[in-house]
C-alpha cells in the first residue's frame, strides 16, 4: 500500500516551504511532488485523480489547508514503565504521544528501577517497538540509581541505545561527579541533560515563591534554587567543553545566564515547557494541584522573559515534560502531592498559541518542536525521497476545548482542563505507518 498525501503545505524549515504532495511507499518518503504533477517512475497513480477518487494501491489523504511538518519529537517525557505503570505504560504514552502529534519521544531515566544499565534500556527500546506507535528514544541516568554517587554504566548504555545521560528529577549536587560526567560523555559524543535544582534551597517548598505563595500558606521555591545550578553547569560545561542541556527552564535569570553563555561559545543548549509560557504563580488558586509542577509556575516576568528567550532563539527547544500521575497523588493537601503535569496531548495546541499571537512563525515553532529535538537527538527527519516517513499533520484551524477524559493516557493530571484551544494534530506517520488520524 501507497499514501499519498495531497494538497498541503509542506513545511520543514530551512529545506521547503510550499503547497506540495508527498507519495509513501515501503515506510518512506518515495517522492515529493508540486501539486498535478506526475508522481514519478514507477508509480501508477494517475495525477488526473481528485483526492476523493480511490486509485488501486494507493491511500489518498486530502490535507488541504493543513500543514505537514517532519515529526514532532518531545525531548522530554516520563513513560513511568517499567515500575510505575498504573500511571502509565510505554504503549500508553507513545499512542498519547502519536495523538499529540509526536513521532518520537526522548523517555527520562527516572523509572523504577532506574534506568542505569543497559537491560533497563534494552527492555524500554523493546516495549517501544511494541506498542506500534510514537519511537522512544531513551535517556539514561548519569549516576547509578540516580542518587548522585557514583557514574552508571553510560557506555553500556549507549551500546544499547540511549540518546543522552541524565539524572532528571534530581539534580546531580556533586559538582565533581558532574564534571566527570561530562567529561566522559563528551567523549562518547552524547548530551547530557540537567535538572537545575538546588535541593537546599527547594527546602520543601511547593511553589513559587512570591505574593501568591505568602496568600495561600504555601511554602516558596525561590528562582535561585533553578539558577544557582545552571550557573554552576555553564561554568563545567566551559571547564570541559561538554555539551550540556538544561531542561525545563522557567526563570528570568536561567534564560539570561544561558543567553550570555551561548554568546561566549558554551556548548549550551534548553528547553522549556508550554507551561512556563502560559501560566503563572497566579493561576494556582483553591490549592489545586494540578497546578503543582517541578519547577513551578513562575511570576508574570519570568513568563514573559521564557517567552522572550524563545523570539530571540535562547532557548532552543518545546517540550512537554509529560508527568502522569494517580488521582491518589494529587488529590491530597498542596504540600504533599506530587509534582507533575501530563503534556503529550496538549504541548501542541498549547504551542500553537505562540503561532497565532504572532509571537513565533509557523516554521519557529517547527525548528523548536522538531528540527532541534531531532538535532539533539542525532535524527535526521528532513522531508526528502529516501527518509523514514515520520511526519505529522497539523490542522490549524481545528477549535475545541481540552477534555481529559477524551486523553489516551492514562492519567488526567492537567491544569487546562476546559481550555479553549486552537490547532491540533490530524494525522502521524511514523515508518510510514498511519499511528494516529483524528476520528479514526
Amino acid at each position: 500500500m501507497q499514501i499519498l498525501i495531497k494538497g498541503a503545505r509542506v513545511l520543514d524549515p530551512g529545506n521547503l516551504d510550499g503547497k506540495r504532495d508527498i507519495l509513501v511507499k515501503d515506510g518512506v518518503i518515495e517522492a515529493i511532488l508540486d501539486p498535478g504533477d506526475s508522481t514519478g517512475p514507477g508509480d501508477p497513480i494517475d495525477p488526473g485523480h481528485s483526492p476523493d477518487v480511490q486509485v488501486p494501491g494507493v491511500q489518498i489523504i486530502d490535507a488541504s489547508n493543513m500543514i505537514v511538518v517532519p515529526g514532532l519529537i518531545d525531548i522530554h517525557v516520563h513513560l513511568r514503565e517499567p515500575g510505575q505503570e498504573y500511571k502509565e505504560t510505554i504503549e500508553s504514552g507513545l499512542k498519547a504521544a502519536a495523538k499529540g502529534g509526536f513521532t518520537a519521544v526522548c523517555s527520562m531515566p527516572n523509572t523504577i528501577p532506574v534506568n542505569d544499565n543497559s537491560q533497563v534500556t534494552t527492555f524500554i527500546i523493546n516495549r517501544g517497538k511494541a506498542a506500534r506507535a510514537a519511537k522512544v528514544y531513551p535517556a539514561g541516568a548519569i549516576s547509578q540509581g540516580s542518587l548522585g554517587t557514583s557514574l552508571a554504566e553510560i557506555y553500556d548504555m549507549q551500546q544499547a541505545g540511549i540518546r543522552a545521560a541524565t539524572d532528571d528529577g534530581l539534580p546531580v549536587e556533586n559538582s565533581q561527579l558532574m564534571r566527570r560526567a561530562l567529561e566522559y560523555c563528551k567523549g562518547l559524543d552524547m548530551p547530557i541533560f540537567v535538572h537545575a535544582e538546588d535541593k537546599s534551597l527547594v527546602d520543601g517548598g511547593s511553589m513559587n515563591e512570591g505574593p501568591p505563595a505568602t496568600f495561600w500558606g504555601i511554602k516558596g521555591i525561590p528562582n535561585a534554587a533553578e539558577s544557582i545550578m545552571v550557573v554552576r553547569d555553564i561554568a563545567l560545561c566551559e571547564l570541559t567543553g561538554a555539551a550540556v542541556h538544561f531542561c525545563h527552564m522557567s526563570t528570568a535569570q536561567s534564560i539570561e545566564a544561558i543567553r550570555l553563555a551561548k554568546k561566549r561559545g558554551a556548548n549550551v543548549s534548553c528547553e522549556t515547557a508550554p507551561h512556563y509560557f502560559t501560566l503563572t504563580d497566579e493561576a494556582v488558586l483553591d490549592y489545586d494541584t494540578n497546578f503543582k509542577m517541578n519547577p513551578p509556575l513562575r511570576s508574570e516576568g519570568d513568563r514573559r522573559a521564557i517567552i522572550e528567550g524563545l523570539v530571540d532563539g535562547t532557548i532552543d527547544m518545546i517540550a512537554s515534560d509529560h508527568a502522569p500521575h494517580s488521582v491518589d497523588e494529587k488529590e491530597v493537601e498542596f504540600d504533599r502531592a506530587a509534582f507533575g503535569i501530563v503534556g503529550l496531548e496538549t504541548s501542541l495546541a498549547l504551542s500553537l498559541k505562540l503561532v497565532q499571537d504572532n509571537i513565533l512563525s509557523m516554521a519557529d515553532l517547527v525548528v523548536k518542536m522538531s528540527k532541534q529535538p531531532a538535532k539533539m537527538l542525532r535524527i535526521d527527519n528532513d522531508i526528502k525521497p529516501g527518509n523514514p516517513a515520520d511526519l505529522t499533520i497539523i490542522d490549524p484551524e481545528a477549535e475545541y476545548k481540552i477534555d481529559p477524559d477524551t486523553f489516551i493516557s492514562k492519567c488526567k493530571n492537567t491544569p487546562f482542563a476546559g481550555r479553549k484551544v486552537q490547532g491540533e494534530a490530524f494525522l502521524t506517520m511514523v515508518d510510514g505507518r498511519i499511528v494516529y488520524q483524528k476520528n479514526q
